[in-house]
């Protein structure tokens, strides 16, 4: 009986310790010996874009940073900010003195939304100090169609049963406030967007380069990736005005990680990438997957913010139902807005004016 106890316990031993060294295995390398006044100000500036591309760090992820970044010993103001950041990583990226590429996977969860995109941060090791751009490129995010020549019988390029597998778009965030190109520090930050055409498992495979050439031999440039899709929800939107008539409203949809839905540098038109509000009009749509969120609403100046939070279910489509309340009528006191074109924060263009 002993030998059989002894037996079971080594073999759960040997479980755990195996467990363990895979939730070790996507965590990635603390680097060292880094300038912490540049990394501070760079890390900063990651943050000021999360926050703009509607994907914040987590209350406690920007506590943390905060911390790092006011901790005034450089060697574990450096450790702080990689342990505050590292759990957003998709990937981790080194770059070595030759130029070469190499990719880790990173401890963030691969998780997309169908017909929507993903905001993820990328580690970047710098240790041949590049100041290139970095670049993502993945064989599921080549194109679906290609421009035809001019011959009367061009060849396709894109065959049928290639469709399938061309499911997901990548693109590395370079605008403001991040700068376009690596800084060429020994360690930094990128932002990567990832789109997802499909609901359900999806693997894809992901590479980064700093220009042509610079991959590592042997595929090391590149990791597979099982991404878990969540499904979109068409979220059809009943809008009231305070009479009761049909209106137009604006809205700000935010889950409970904080996300702002639809992703605001992705945004098409009517919608503005420049801030979390969209706006939709009685028995219009938005594309919201599972979960809860909290709705924050309005129709302008003449009312007031509504909150109301609710619930997706996993479904085809759902119906909510929101009615805006008015704290003034300015029409009814004999006030009429005579101006068509409000910017009440200003605008570049109209400095002069």
């Amino acid at each position: 009986m002993s030998r059989l106890v002894h037996s079971v316990f080594a073999g759960w031993f040997v479980i755990l310790s195996f467990v363990d060294v895979v939730a070790l295995a996507d965590e990635l390398p603390i680097v060292r010996g880094v300038e912490a006044q540049p990394l501070k100000a760079q890390v900063k500036r990651v943050a000021e874009a999360l926050d703009f591309l509607g994907e914040p760090l987590s209350k406690e992820q920007q506590a943390a940073l905060d911390k790092a970044v006011a901790n005034m010993n450089a060697d574990d103001a450096i450790e702080a900010i990689q342990k505050a950041l590292d759990p957003r990583c998709l990937a981790g990226v080194n770059i070595n003195p030759e130029s070469r590429v190499k990719v880790a996977r990173g401890p963030a969860a691969a998780q997309l939304v169908e017909q929507g995109w993903r905001t993820f941060l990328v580690k970047v090791h710098n240790e041949g100090g590049v100041t290139a751009d970095l670049r993502a490129t993945s064989p599921n995010a080549a194109p679906l169609y290609t421009r035809s020549t001019s011959s009367p019988n061009p060849r396709p390029t894109v065959r049928p049963e290639d469709v399938p597998n061309r499911w997901m778009d990548v693109q590395v965030f370079n605008n403001q406030p991040l700068v376009a190109k690596l800084s060429g520090l020994d360690l930094e930050y990128r932002i990567v967007q990832i789109y997802s055409r499909d609901k359900g498992k999806r693997e894809a495979t992901i590479g980064f380069n700093v220009g042509q050439g610079t991959q590592d031999i042997g595929f090391r440039n590149e990791v597979a990736i099982l991404f878990e899709c969540e499904p979109a929800v068409r979220v059809k939107l009943s809008v009231l005005d305070d009479d009761g008539t049909p209106t137009t409203g604006q809205f700000v949809f935010r889950d409970s990680h904080n996300r702002v839905y639809p992703s605001q540098s992705r945004r098409l038109a009517p919608d503005l990438f420049f801030h979390a509000q969209i706006y939709r009009g009685d028995g219009e749509e938005v594309l919201l997957p599972p979960g809860k969120y909290e709705v924050t609403y309005n129709r302008g100046p003449e009312y007031v913010y509504l909150k109301k939070t609710i619930t997706v279910p996993a479904a085809a489509e759902h119906r909510e139902s929101f009615r805006v309340k008015r704290w003034i009528k300015l029409a009814d006191l004999g006030w009429i807005s005579g101006d068509h074109h409000v910017h009440a924060a200003g605008c570049a263009d109209r400095k002069s004016t």
